[in-house]
């Protein structure tokens, strides 16, 4: 079922996301100070691509650096992914296939909001 999951995500939504994500962690990776940026949203693109079967786990040993760093992005760009998420989301929810969709892009806000010390890793 994740398998037939995955590929109406990835031709509905995910491979758009996932090069949105991809082109923006090319950008960040420009600066030597956004590098971190840019391989979140590198993890970002891989999640939003094919995101059935896989979940976020967050490090309990990240450091303060990761804190501060998790706080300017939030500030700076996470709110928008994250609006960006729930308002596809509930366009998603509109119809009965749909809702699945819709609950998977709802998942992806706190990887949205808070990206470093992040890792998605399979079920």
């Amino acid at each position: 079922m994740k398998t037939i999951l995955n590929i109406i995500w990835f031709v509905l939504a995910g491979l758009w996301l996932a090069i949105g994500y991809f082109v923006a962690g090319l950008v960040f990776c420009i600066f030597i100070v956004t590098i971190p940026f840019g391989i979140a949203n590198m993890r970002l693109a891989g999640y939003v691509l094919w995101p059935f079967g896989r979940t976020v786990v967050y490090d309990p040993q990240a450091g303060c650096l990761t804190l501060v760093a998790n706080i300017l992005w939030l500030i700076l760009f996470g709110w928008e992914l994250a609006i960006a998420h729930l308002v596809t989301g509930f366009a998603q929810a509109i119809t009965i296939i749909g809702i699945p969709l819709a609950v998977a892009n709802w998942k992806m806000i706190p990887l949205a909001l808070w990206p470093l010390g992040a890792r998605v890793v399979d079920r």
